[in-house]
C-alpha cells in the first residue's frame, strides 16, 4: 500500500535546546503544491540526496517549481513537475542561545611581573546565534539528525579556554589587572573568539568572564596589602599584628609567649615559697617581743623600736 503524500509541512520546535532537527517524513513523498510553514526563529532546509538545495525563511511557502529553484535544478525539472518528489527537510533554530557556561578545565599558566609564573582559573558565559545557515548546516548535518546546544557547547568550550590563555600571554596582563578588570579583559578576549565561531556559521553575541580564581598565596598577599592600606596608625597596626601572632597557635611568637608565661609562673611560685618561712619567723619574733614587754623585761621604748624594725622586714 502506497504511503499518502505530504501536503502540509510544519514543525513546532520539539525541544528549545535543539539547534537543528530533521523533519520526520517517514519516507513519504512531498506532493506538488504542498504548503510549508516556517515559524519565527526557524529556518527550513531542503536536501536532495545529501546535497543542500533550498532554504526557506519564516512564512508560508507553496512548494512548486518556481519556489524551489535549486531543488528543481538538481532533479532536472526543466519544465516544471506535477508528480510528488522526495527531499530531506531540516529545521534550524535561529533564536539566541544565552548564558552558555564555559570554564578552564585546568589552571592556565600565566607570567606575572611580581609573582612570576602562576596558575589561574576562569569561568563565565557566552551568548550565540546561528547566522550563516548553510555554513552551520554543512558542519553538522552530515553526522546528526538532531543537534543540541549542549553538544555545541562542548566543542566551543575546548576552544575558549586555550584562547583565553593566549590572550593573557599576548596582552602581558598582570594578575592585578586580571582580578580587577574582568570587564575589560572580556572585551579583549572577544575579538579573538569571533572568527572561530564564524567558521561554524555562528555569531558570538556576548562573551563574559564572570570570575577569575587566583592562587591562595596571591590572595593572601593582597589581603595583607589591603589591610595595610586601611591602617593610619602603624604603631597600632604593629601591636595588632603582634597580638594576633601571639594568639595564633603554632607560631614562633605564640610559643615564646607561652614559654615566658610558664617561666614567670614558676619564678613567682619560688619567690612565694622562699618568703613564706621568713614571714612566719618574723611573726613568731613579734609575739615573743610582745611577751617580753608585757612581763616587764623590756621598757616601752625598746618594745616599739624592735617592733618597728621587725615590721620593716616583712
Amino acid at each position: 500500500m502506497a504511503l499518502p503524500f505530504i501536503e502540509i509541512i510544519e514543525a513546532i520546535t520539539p525541544d528549545p535546546n535543539l539547534l537543528m532537527w530533521k523533519y520526520p517524513d517517514e519516507d513519504k513523498e512531498i506532493k506538488n503544491g504542498a504548503k510549508l510553514t516556517v515559524r519565527e526563529s526557524q529556518i527550513a532546509l531542503f536536501l536532495n540526496e545529501g546535497q543542500l538545495a533550498d532554504v526557506f525563511h519564516p512564512g508560508l511557502h507553496t512548494l512548486k517549481t518556481e519556489n524551489i529553484p535549486l531543488l528543481s535544478s538538481l532533479k532536472g525539472w526543466k519544465y516544471g513537475f506535477n508528480s510528488p518528489f522526495k527531499a530531506d527537510i531540516y529545521f534550524i533554530n535561529t533564536r539566541q542561545f544565552v548564558n552558555n557556561k564555559w570554564g578552564t578545565p585546568a589552571p592556565i599558566l600565566m607570567t606575572d611581573p611580581q609573582f612570576g609564573q602562576i596558575r589561574v582559573r576562569a569561568f563565565g558565559t557566552f551568548d550565540i546565534q546561528i547566522k550563516d545557515i548553510s555554513t552551520f548546516f554543512r558542519q553538522y548535518a552530515a553526522a546528526y539528525k538532531t543537534f543540541s546546544i549542549f553538544e555545541l557547547q562542548y566543542e566551543l568550550r575546548d576552544f575558549i579556554a586555550p584562547k583565553f590563555g593566549e590572550v593573557l600571554a599576548q596582552e602581558n596582563i598582570s594578575i592585578t589587572d586580571v582580578a580587577g578588570n574582568i570587564s575589560d579583559l572580556s572585551k579583549k578576549v572577544t575579538p579573538f573568539l569571533k572568527p572561530y565561531f564564524e567558521q561554524f556559521g555562528i555569531e558570538l553575541i556576548t562573551f563574559t568572564i564572570s570570575s577569575v580564581t587566583l592562587p591562595e598565596e596571591v590572595l593572601t598577599h593582597y589581603d595583607k596589602i589591603t589591610n595595610m592600606n586601611m591602617v593610619t596608625d602603624m604603631d597600632k597596626f604593629t601591636k595588632f599584628n603582634t597580638a594576633t601572632a601571639i594568639g595564633e597557635k603554632g607560631t614562633a611568637l605564640n610559643d615564646a609567649t607561652q614559654n615566658a608565661m610558664a617561666m614567670g609562673v614558676m619564678m613567682n611560685q619560688m619567690l612565694q615559697n622562699n618568703s613564706q618561712p621568713a614571714q612566719e619567723d618574723i611573726a613568731a619574733r613579734l609575739q615573743k617581743l610582745k611577751a617580753l614587754f608585757e612581763n616587764g623585761l623590756i621598757d616601752e621604748q625598746e618594745y616599739k623600736a624592735k617592733k618597728a624594725d621587725l615590721i620593716d622586714k616583712l
